[in-house]
C-alpha cells in the first residue's frame, strides 16, 4: 500500500505494475559539487572538457554551463532517439503475444491469448478495418497484373483509366471501392471477387472486353455531349456579357444625365411638394366663419408664385442651385407666413366654440351625474329590496319551522290532555256507575224497611265549558257586551294599544259568527260566496283543523298559545286571485280570468284590501270603512305567511295601491300612547 505521492499504478493484461516515485529525483541526480563544477570549468585539459561536453550541442541555452553527461540525461537523449527512430518508420506495428503462462513450446491457450489481443487493440483496429477499406492497391500493379490478359487495344489504356473502365464493365458498385490519387480502395472481400473474375475462362474474359469497349464508347459520347453543352453555355454567357454591356451603357449615360439634371428635377419637386400645405391653408380657411375670402386670395397668390418659379427653372437649363434654394425659401417663407395668420385666426374661433363647447360639456355631465345618482339609487333600491326579500323569506322559513314544532309540541299537548280527560271521564264514570248501584242498593232496602231514600245530585259541568268561563274571567277587557258601533269608535280613535288589540279581537270574532251564520243560512238559489272576501286558498287554510287550535280549547288557554304577531308590525302579501261570477237566470257561478289579491296586515288583523281583475275596475277596501266585505281571518289563521313568494316590499304594494287610487294610510302606531 502506496500513497498518492509515493507512486502510481498501472494494470494491464499481464497483471498490476506498481512504480514508487519517492525520492526519485534525489536517486537519480548524480550532479557534482558546485566547487567541483567551478574546478572543472577552469580546467584546461582537453580530455576533461571532452568528458563533460560529450553528446551536448552547444546551443545558446548550454553556453557557460558544466555539460556533465548524467543518468537522466542519458535518459532523456535516448527517450528522444527512439521517438525520432519511431516517426521516421511506417505504420507497421509487432505485437507479442505470450502463448500460455507457463512458457512451454508449441502449447496455445485461446482464452489468454484472446485477452492480449483485446487489450492491445487489435480487435478494434480489425473491426474499424473491416468497416472501411482495407484491401488497397496501386494502379499500376493492378495494370501490370491483369496486362497480359487484355487486347492491344486496352492495354495500351491509362492504368487510372483502365482500372476505372474495368471495374464499370464488371459491374462493382461504387461504394465497394475508392478512387485514391495513385490507388484504389476495395471493401473487404470485393478484391478477391474481382480477382476472381479477371481469371475466368476465356469467353468470360471476350464478355467482359466487349462491355469495357462500350463503356469506352458510352464514355467518350457523354465528353462528346459534355462539349457541346459547355460551347452553348459559352454562347449563352457571350450573350449575357453583350446585354450587360447595353445595361452598362445606359446606366452610364442615365448616371450623367442625372448628375445634370437632378438639382433641377429636385426643386422641381420639392416646389410642387408646397402645394399640398396650400392646399392644407385652403381647407383651414374652410373652417372660418370670418375672414374667409381674404385668406383664399392670399392661397391664390401663393399658388401663382409656385407657378411662375416652376416656369423658370424648367426654361433655364443652366440655372445654379443657389438660386433655386433662394426662389423656394421665399415661396416658404410666404407659405408659413399665411399659415401663422390662419391658426391664429383658427385658435380665436376654437377658442370661442370651446367656450360653447364646454359650457354644454358641463351640462353634459351634469345629466350624467343625476342619471348616475338615479341608477346608484336604484341600484340600492335593487339591493335593498333583495335584501328585504331574503330577509321576509327567512322569516317565513322561520316561522314555518316554529309553527311545526309548535304543532309538534300542541300535539303532544293534546295527546295528555286526552289521555287525561280520558282518566278523569273514566273515574267519573266508575263514581256514577257505583253511585247508581248503592242507588238501588238503598232503593231495595229502603222498600223493604219502608223509608224513604234521597235523590241522586246534579252532575258538574265538563271541563271545556269550566275552561272557557275561566278563560273570559281572566281577559282584562269584558267585550261581550259592548255594541258593534262602540268597537268600530275605539278602533278609530283609541290610542291603548292593549285595549285596541282586544277591540280588534271582538270585532273579527263577531265578524266570523256573522260569516259562518250567513253562510250556514243561505239559501240553495242564493248568489252569495264567501270567496268574495279573500281566496279560496285562504279561506280554506282557515278552515284546516290543526293541533294548536284543539289544544288551546282543551287547555283553555287558546290566547296564550297562538302565535300573535307583534302591534304595529306592518306586513304586505300578494297571491292570485280568481273570482267567481254569477250568471244571470241559471243561478250557477262561472270563473273569470285571474287576477291579484292584495292584503295590508297592521299586526295581527288586515287593515287594506285590494283585488286586481283584467278588464274590471280594482277593488280597494280599508278597514274601519268595509269590513263587511274583507278577510275576517287573522294574520295566523290565514297561513300567508307559509306561502312561498306571497310576501312583498311595502313599496310594491304602495305602488299598486297609488296606482289604482288608494289614499294614504294612517298606521295605528302613529297615534301617541294613551298615558292615564
Amino acid at each position: 500500500e502506496i500513497r498518492d505521492d509515493d507512486g502510481f499504478l498501472i494494470r494491464h493484461f499481464a497483471g498490476a505494475v506498481c512504480y514508487q516515485t519517492m525520492e526519485f529525483i534525489e536517486k537519480n541526480n548524480d550532479a557534482l559539487h558546485a566547487s567541483l563544477e567551478g574546478l572543472v570549468q577552469e580546467c584546461n585539459n582537453r580530455f576533461i572538457m571532452a568528458l563533460f561536453n560529450m553528446g551536448e550541442a552547444d546551443t545558446a541555452s548550454s553556453r557557460g554551463k558544466l555539460n556533465f553527461i548524467s543518468v537522466g540525461s542519458k535518459f532523456k537523449s535516448q527517450l528522444g532517439e527512439l521517438m525520432d527512430k519511431l516517426e521516421s518508420t511506417g505504420t507497421n506495428f509487432i505485437r507479442c503475444i505470450k502463448p500460455n503462462v507457463s512458457m512451454v513450446a508449441k502449447k496455445f491457450e485461446g482464452g489468454s491469448i484472446l485477452s492480449q489481443l483485446q487489450c492491445a487493440g487489435m480487435t478494434s483496429v480489425l473491426e474499424l478495418m473491416q468497416q472501411g477499406y482495407p484491401s488497397r492497391t496501386q494502379f499500376v500493379e493492378l495494370y501490370n497484373m491483369y496486362k497480359q490478359f487484355l487486347p492491344p487495344e486496352l492495354a495500351r489504356l491509362d492504368p487510372r483509366l483502365f482500372c476505372k473502365a474495368l471495374f464499370k464493365a464488371l459491374g462493382l458498385n461504387d461504394h465497394d471501392f475508392k478512387f485514391g490519387m495513385t490507388k484504389v480502395f476495395f471493401r473487404p472481400g470485393k478484391f478477391a471477387e474481382f480477382d476472381q473474375l479477371m481469371k475466368a475462362d476465356p469467353e468470360n474474359l471476350r464478355v467482359l472486353i466487349s462491355k469495357v469497349k462500350k463503356w469506352l464508347v458510352c464514355s467518350q459520347w457523354r465528353k462528346a455531349q459534355w462539349c457541346a453543352l459547355s460551347v452553348i453555355k459559352l454562347r449563352n454567357k457571350i450573350e449575357y456579357r453583350r446585354e450587360a454591356l447595353l445595361i452598362m451603357q445606359k446606366t452610364v449615360r442615365m448616371h450623367l444625365a442625372k448628375r445634370k439634371h437632378r438639382p433641377r428635377i429636385k426643386a422641381l419637386v420639392h416646389i410642387k411638394s408646397l402645394s399640398g400645405q396650400v392646399e392644407q391653408i385652403a381647407s383651414m380657411a374652410s373652417g372660418l366663419k370670418s375672414d374667409k375670402d381674404s385668406v383664399m386670395k392670399a392661397v391664390q397668390k401663393i399658388n401663382g408664385n409656385i407657378d411662375k418659379v416652376i416656369y423658370t427653372i424648367k426654361q433655364n437649363p443652366n440655372i445654379k442651385k443657389k438660386e433655386m434654394d433662394k426662389m423656394y425659401q421665399s415661396l416658404v417663407d410666404e407659405i408659413n407666413k399665411e399659415i401663422a395668420s390662419v391658426k391664429k385666426k383658427i385658435e380665436k374661433q376654437k377658442a370661442a366654440e370651446e367656450q360653447l363647447k364646454l359650457k354644454k360639456l358641463q351640462e353634459e355631465m351634469e345629466r350624467e351625474k343625476r342619471r348616475k345618482e338615479a341608477e346608484e339609487a336604484e341600484l340600492r333600491r335593487l339591493e335593498e329590496e333583495r335584501r328585504l326579500k331574503a330577509e321576509m323569506e327567512a322569516r317565513r322559513k322561520e316561522e314555518e319551522e316554529r309553527r311545526r314544532r309548535q304543532e309538534d309540541l300542541d300535539r303532544k299537548q293534546a295527546e295528555k290532555l286526552q289521555a287525561e280527560l280520558d282518566n278523569a271521564n273514566l273515574r267519573i264514570q266508575q263514581q256514577m256507575e257505583q253511585e247508581r248501584r248503592d242507588h238501588e242498593l238503598a232503593l231495595r232496602l229502603a222498600t223493604e224497611t219502608g223509608s224513604g231514600v234521597e235523590e241522586l245530585p246534579v252532575l258538574k259541568r265538563s271541563s271545556l265549558v269550566t275552561a272557557h268561563r275561566e278563560a273570559a274571567a281572566n281577559k282584562k277587557y269584558d267585550l261581550s257586551k259592548w255594541k258593534y258601533a262602540e268597537l268600530r269608535d275605539t278602533i278609530n280613535t283609541s290610542c291603548d294599544i292593549e285595549l285596541l288589540e282586544a277591540c280588534k279581537e271582538e270585532f273579527h270574532r263577531r265578524l266570523k259568527v256573522y260569516h259562518a251564520w250567513k253562510a250556514r243560512n243561505r239559501r240553495k238559489d242564493s248568489t252569495f260566496d264567501e270567496n268574495m272576501r279573500a281566496p279560496s286558498s285562504i279561506l280554506k287554510e282557515a278552515s284546516r283543523p290543526t293541533m294548536s287550535s284543539s289544544s288551546a280549547a282543551n287547555s283553555g288557554a287558546g290566547a296564550g298559545n297562538r302565535k300573535i304577531a307583534p302591534a304595529g308590525t306592518q306586513r304586505y302579501f300578494r297571491i292570485p286571485f280568481i273570482r267567481q261570477q254569477s250568471v244571470e237566470g241559471e243561478g250557477a257561478t262561472v270563473p273569470q280570468n285571474k287576477g291579484w289579491w292584495f292584503a295590508h296586515f297592521d299586526g295581527e288583523w288586515i287593515c287594506r284590501q285590494m283585488e286586481l281583475h283584467p278588464g274590471r275596475t280594482p277593488v280597494l277596501l280599508v278597514a274601519g270603512k268595509d269590513d263587511m266585505q274583507m278577510c275576517e281571518l287573522s294574520l295566523e289563521e290565514t297561513g300567508l305567511t307559509r306561502k312561498r313568494g306571497a310576501e312583498i316590499l311595502p313599496q310594491e304594494f304602495e305602488k299598486e295601491w297609488a296606482q289604482n287610487g288608494g289614499e294614504p294610510y294612517n298606521k295605528s302606531m302613529d297615534r301617541k300612547r294613551y298615558i292615564n
